[in-house]
């Protein structure tokens, strides 16, 4: 009886050693574990979930912020964030040229990242000038033909990065982002147009001229 016990406890401490052991080596990344894969955000309708930044050219400066003409469009569903993201924006030297919500075809606004910024061929250089006033955005190239660029703001953001923290220097070039691509390589997404706003309703037709005062 004791020699069983002792086997079957042998074993249990044999088997947890060995559980142990095999936990240690999936923390430090020395194996792989067996359930891991790679995590991806769908597309969502009005913003893209994943997208291929292009690379700048050699030596590309920053854009004199007056020159970055900035489309805000609030997809987190709380009212005025637009607003005040227009506000810093405009302090800091940015040309406004509308403010808006994006919203997908259900009326629902929803995003799966923090800001998305879409710009065409023409924007490259505004777009990344802007982004440095954003942390981590989303850079998606699409084929509008203007230098105007789209700044979407999703349902993760929180602020813009603080303006003391900004490095833009016009006599330094421009950064790449990470595992940015050639630009011949990208195929450029289509360009989002806004609604076209409601009508305005025709004026009230004029009063009739009061008569006279009687002298």
């Amino acid at each position: 009886m004791h020699e069983r016990q002792a086997v079957v406890f042998g074993l249990l401490v044999a088997l947890l050693t060995i559980a142990g052991i095999g936990a240690l080596a999936v923390y430090t990344g020395a194996v792989e574990p067996p359930f891991d894969r790679a995590f991806s955000s769908p597309k969502v309708d009005g913003v893209i979930a994943d997208a291929d930044a292009p690379c700048l050219a050699a030596d590309t400066l920053p854009v004199a912020y007056n020159e970055v003409n900035v489309r805000i469009f609030n997809a987190t569903g709380k009212g005025g964030l637009g607003a005040a993201n227009e506000q810093v924006l405009r302090n800091r030297g940015f040309t406004i040229s509308l403010v808006g919500n994006l919203q997908t075809p259900a009326g629902e606004a929803a995003t799966q990242h923090s800001t998305q910024i879409s710009f065409g061929a023409a924007g490259i250089a505004h777009a990344y000038t802007l982004a440095a006033h954003y942390k981590d955005p989303v850079l998606v190239l699409d084929d509008r033909a203007d230098s105007t660029v789209d700044l979407v703001l999703g349902k993760n953001f929180v602020n813009l990065v603080d303006d003391e923290l900004v490095v833009t220097d016009p006599t330094v070039p421009l950064t790449n982002p990470a595992k940015c691509v050639a630009l011949e390589t990208i195929t450029p997404k289509a360009a989002y147009v806004p609604p076209a706003p409601p009508a305005e309703a025709p004026a009230d037709a004029p009063a009739e001229d009061a008569p006279p005062a009687e002298g």
